[in-house]
């Protein structure tokens, strides 16, 4: 079903603004109603409707109704770490149910497309070498990424006339992208756990605006991984950003990258503090064949165009 009239959550972010952005330059597309409770970075478009109200309100049953929308992507889960934690996290889990139930009583809702993110895996040393689409989610009472699928798959019993799509997100990493890994990568000196090299996966941001912007042009129901091609070991990663790896107990890690002097605290979050221990690896063939997207930056071209890119040191 071509879309009409589509709602982005998580529009003020860099993902969700340069999604909007791209749905609004396409002509087959009436309005686009971006919602967050700040304003989206994305240029001004008149088919671009700010809407500012947070996910969690019930007023979001009524923007979906009375705006008619056909078409709603779920961008708004954000990564969960440092003292904001628990509020990120609990705006991740009860705005999503609010979605979802608000889409569940607007008969006019025909696609749904979930931004998830690879973190569902989780990352463990009995992890297998590569995850594809049928391994389950790992457990864990930290999973929001795991409690949200499953909330769209409840959502997706409910409406069987709502073409469901869960994209999982490898690691972003490139040009302008600022993320807990992207601000580990800068440390002057970058604590690693002792005795470990990890495989890291990774997706340029321009790649995951375009997997999404598919996702909402095309009937593609399913769930599918994204992330470039190939990897870099951990140690490769860190140099090839003119960095020292630093190995150290893995308890010391977290707290180390907290307290770097002259540098931004990075505070890991649990899935992160395991991915950069033991790695992971997600496969694509299922993107590449029944979704139809081949990634333009593979993991090392995605990690290039970060490190080429000047970075503003913090004050001394």
């Amino acid at each position: 079903m071509a879309p009409n009239v589509v709602l982005v959550t998580g529009a003020a972010d860099q993902l969700g603004g340069s999604l909007v952005a791209r749905l609004a330059a396409d002509p087959d597309i009436e309005r686009v109603l971006a919602v967050d409770t700040w304003a989206p970075a994305a240029g001004r478009s008149s088919r671009v409707e700010h809407v500012a109200v947070d996910i969690r309100d019930p007023r979001i049953g009524k923007v979906i109704g009375s705006a008619r929308v056909d078409t709603v992507v779920h961008a708004a889960p954000r990564s969960s770490a440092g003292p904001l934690r628990a509020a990120i996290k609990e705006r991740n889990v009860i705005g999503t149910m609010r979605l979802l139930a608000a889409c569940q009583r607007a008969p006019r809702v025909r696609k749904l497309v979930v931004k998830s993110t690879a973190e569902v895996y989780g990352a463990s040393a009995t992890a297998p070498a590569v995850f594809t689409e049928q391994d389950p989610p790992a457990s864990g009472r930290d999973r929001e990424a795991a409690v949200i699928e499953a909330y769209v798959r409840g959502f997706a019993r409910r409406r069987p006339d709502v073409t469901a799509t869960i994209v999982r997100l490898a690691e972003l990493i490139g040009r302008g992208v600022d993320t807990a890994l992207a601000r580990y990568l800068r440390l002057p000196v970058v604590p690693t756990v002792l005795g470990f090299d990890a495989r890291v996966q990774l997706l340029h941001p321009r790649d995951a605006v375009a997997v999404l912007e598919r996702a909402v042009l095309r009937d593609l129901p399913g769930v599918f991984n994204a992330g470039g091609d190939g990897v870099v070991l951990l140690s490769q990663a860190i140099r090839r950003a003119g960095r020292v790896p630093l190995p150290m107990p893995r308890a010391a890690v977290p707290a180390a990258t907290r307290f770097v002097r002259g540098a931004s605290p990075v505070h890991l979050s649990p899935d992160l503090a395991g991915l950069l221990r033991y790695g992971r690896v997600i496969d694509t063939t299922r993107l590449k064949t029944t979704f139809g997207f081949a990634p333009r930056w593979s993991t090392s071209d995605a990690l290039d165009d970060y490190v080429r890119t000047p970075h503003q040191e913090p004050a001394r």
